[in-house]
């Protein structure tokens, strides 16, 4: 019965953890999806679509550079998630700004 508790605790640890796992290309396509659909309503200028689009761009370079030797260390996965994550913020605030268009 210890046995069964063990392998199930051991089940849970695996799941959890690749559900935890982070994929960022599914985040910064997303992301992408996101710019496209706000510069398409109009809630971004030309110039902040602009600027985002190349940011994503510098962010998809990152991306396949820590993967191409085919390990991405824990200090990559750290910069490209931050890049992410300064990339939403930049969005967040253009979005909202009080511009009129």
């Amino acid at each position: 019965m210890k046995s069964l508790k063990y392998i199930v605790g051991l089940c849970l640890i695996l799941i959890t953890s690749t559900a935890n796992a982070q994929n960022f290309k599914a985040d910064l396509k997303k992301l992408n999806n996101d710019v496209e659909a706000a510069y398409k309503n109009k809630k971004l200028t030309e110039v902040e679509y602009i600027k985002l689009k190349e940011e994503h761009n510098i962010i998809q370079q990152a991306i396949d550079k820590a993967a191409a030797d085919g390990v991405t260390t824990p200090d990559e996965k750290n910069k490209i998630y931050s890049k992410i994550l300064r990339s939403k913020k930049r969005f967040a605030k253009y979005k909202t700004n009080a511009e009129v268009y």
